[in-house]
């Protein structure tokens, strides 16, 4: 199982998680490509970071949104979508070859990923980015959706994402993140809803009912308070389930 956290989204001054510290506890960073949240330094400083480490680094491509980061639904032209996301890949991608490495798959960000979940138009403009730009990138996404019917069709590997802090629907989408329980804040509960995707691939959702997740990645969101030691607990319950942590990329 893979272990990916959304990291690099600090901008200029302003720091936002403890970027250090999860890169050492996951597998996977989902580095923020300087549209949504993140810049230059801080894509430079989490790219040495990651090979260092020997984490994957993902290109988390984001509409053009600084001050909503990311988290604003943006109605977007075609061509101006595929673009930007190819834009966002290069940039990240030029830091990663500092370091004798590659970004290693796209996954999209806050409105995009669920826009790009349900909207063809959107969708498709991510697929043709990542054809356009390297056919051999995974895309990190739910099962199920717009996008990983689209990028399938393509011929692109999709790779299946669970989320252990987030709640979700009977039909086994996200809760929305503007509801009031929308993210799981308990670490203990983040730990065990992790072991549960990991060993029996299914989730519980908000009433109660049990949903097949059948995900190769587990996602934690790193601008949460009390990131880290969430991140700690859940490394530490999937390695104690017997679950080997490993890049999927």
């Amino acid at each position: 199982m893979d272990l990916n956290a959304d990291l690099g989204e600090g901008f200029g001054s302003w720091r936002l998680g403890d970027d250090e510290a999860l890169l050492g506890l996951i597998s996977s960073a989902n580095v923020a490509c300087g549209f949504h949240a993140g810049d230059a330094a801080t894509m430079h400083r989490v790219c040495a970071g990651a090979a260092e480490r020997g984490v994957a680094v993902g290109a988390q491509v984001g509409y053009r949104d600084l001050a909503g980061f990311g988290r604003r639904h943006i109605a977007y032209d075609f061509a101006e979508l595929r673009d930007e996301t190819i834009y966002q890949l290069g940039a990240l991608d030029a830091f990663c070859r500092l370091y004798r490495t590659r970004v290693r798959y796209l996954k999209p960000h806050g409105a995009l990923y669920h826009a790009a979940a349900c909207d063809e138009a959107q969708a498709a403009a991510l697929v043709a980015a990542i054809s356009g730009y390297d056919h051999e990138l995974p895309v990190l996404c739910q099962p199920g959706t717009v996008l990983a019917q689209l990028a399938a069709g393509a011929g692109l590997r999709v790779v299946a994402e669970g989320f252990a802090d987030r709640n979700y629907l009977p039909n086994g989408t996200l809760m929305p993140r503007s509801a009031a329980n929308a993210l799981v804040t308990d670490p203990d509960q983040v730990a065990v809803r992790a072991v549960r995707m990991a060993v029996s691939r299914t989730v519980v959702a908000v009433d109660g009912s049990v949903v097949p997740c059948p995900v190769e990645s587990i996602c934690l969101h790193g601008d949460t308070p009390g990131a880290v030691r969430c991140a700690e607990l859940v490394r530490a319950a999937l390695v104690d389930a017997g679950v080997t942590l490993t890049p999927f990329a």
